[in-house]
């Protein structure tokens, strides 16, 4: 009898899946070629000009921006749900001491599923949209609560309890340092946030998704996303490329560091990015918030922003090289008073937003991600040969 079964039919896709459409999305989208991206249908990098964390994140789940009294509401509303449960604050000291020097982002893994099971997280499958937001947004607001409680835990230090009368990034600063930060540091920080909460679909996104496509539960997803998150190709770049600035050391040095660099093929951390072919948008606006502090480590990074652009232009003509997110972010957090092990984290702390959005649109598909590989091994059937 033939088969009459629908066959999938096999495509060959680009290693890393470069450039294949997986999915729809009304999230937003990178436009790399352009230098431009925007959450819905807005510029993500006028958003964070002119507007605040809470508004973006409500704008990124509910589809809109808000008006002021839908904005103080939800502010309002997120503030409340910092706190952490009992069982998961009494948890914490064993999951930092365990971590060792793995790090904040590395127990956030543990203590994300165990929020999710101290607050009754359901498989998104089984739940509807009211309720898949509502534990977005206890996850979202839990997670800078659990990132700042592991680094001071960490450190040795007691952790610092959650003010609702702070915003988002304001709250984070003052949770991190045990200090109320000033408006410009506040600000700067909260502009990063902003401009990183979602970029198109990154692995962890991408990770976040595939998870969420299966029916998990919220903090199924984003553990995930935080896994693929911590890996030095995706999230640990922001102090890498400090590292750069440090290894240079002087003005009178950039051009022979870099020079030895470019000929040798090396990669200099901070530049270059898979996506854009022209400066990165997010890169230009963190320099726009660095120039407002000023001094000789913002002049510094400027001066040898300009010198890669110009000596790869003479090596390697026909190449352009620009500074990615990375290169700029490194030198506001540490501006404003971030330690460096804080920096990935802290990157995390805005990206859950967008991971939550996409994990709530990919809920909705109800379509498991399954794609295929091609098998290269060697020719099967061969029998098993009989154990001696």
């Amino acid at each position: 009898m033939p088969d009459n079964r629908t066959r999938t039919t096999l495509v060959d896709a680009p290693r890393g899946l470069a450039g294949v459409v997986v999915a729809d999305t009304e999230i937003g989208d990178v436009r790399g070629g352009e230098g431009f991206y925007h959450y819905r249908q807005y510029s993500a990098v006028e958003l964070a000009r002119t507007r605040s964390f809470e508004d973006v994140w409500y704008l990124l789940v509910h589809g809109e921006l808000p008006d002021s009294r839908r904005s103080a509401s939800f502010a309002a509303r997120t503030a409340a749900l910092r706190r952490l449960p009992d069982g998961v604050r009494a948890a914490l000291p064993a999951i930092a001491a365990a971590g060792g020097r793995s790090g904040p982002l590395a127990g956030m893994r543990t203590a994300l599923s165990l929020l999710g099971a101290a607050q009754g997280f359901h498989p998104v499958y089984d739940i509807d949209a009211d309720r898949r937001r509502r534990d977005g947004l206890v996850a979202a607001a839990a997670v800078p609560t659990l990132l700042t409680a592991l680094h001071r835990l960490g450190r040795g230090l007691e952790p610092v309890e959650p003010r609702e009368d702070l915003p988002y990034a304001a709250n984070y600063l003052y949770m991190l340092t045990g200090s109320e930060p000033d408006e410009e540091r506040t600000r700067a920080v909260e502009q990063y946030l902003i401009s990183t909460i979602d970029h198109g679909f990154n692995a962890s996104t991408f990770t976040a998704r595939v998870v969420a496509s299966t029916g998990a539960d919220m903090a199924g997803c984003l553990t995930g996303a935080v896994a693929a998150l911590s890996g030095p190709l995706h999230g640990g770049a922001p102090s890498r490329a400090l590292d750069t600035l440090d290894a240079i050391g002087t003005p009178d040095r950039i051009d022979s560091w870099i020079r030895e660099r470019v000929l040798a093929g090396e990669r200099i951390m901070g530049f270059g990015h898979a996506v854009y072919r022209t400066e990165d948008p997010r890169s230009r606006m963190l320099r726009e918030v660095a120039r407002r502090f000023g001094g000789p480590r913002v002049e510094f990074a400027v001066e040898v922003e300009r010198r890669v652009e110009a000596i790869l232009a003479e090596l390697k003509p026909g190449r352009e090289l620009h500074t990615n997110v990375e290169f700029y972010a490194g030198v506001v957090m540490e501006l404003c008073g971030l330690p460096r092990e804080m920096f990935t984290p802290t990157f995390a702390a805005a990206r859950v937003v967008g991971w939550i959005a996409n994990v709530l649109e990919q809920a909705e598909d109800g379509k498991i991600i399954r794609p295929v590989a091609r098998y290269v091994g060697p020719k099967a059937p061969v029998a098993v040969p009989r154990a001696a």
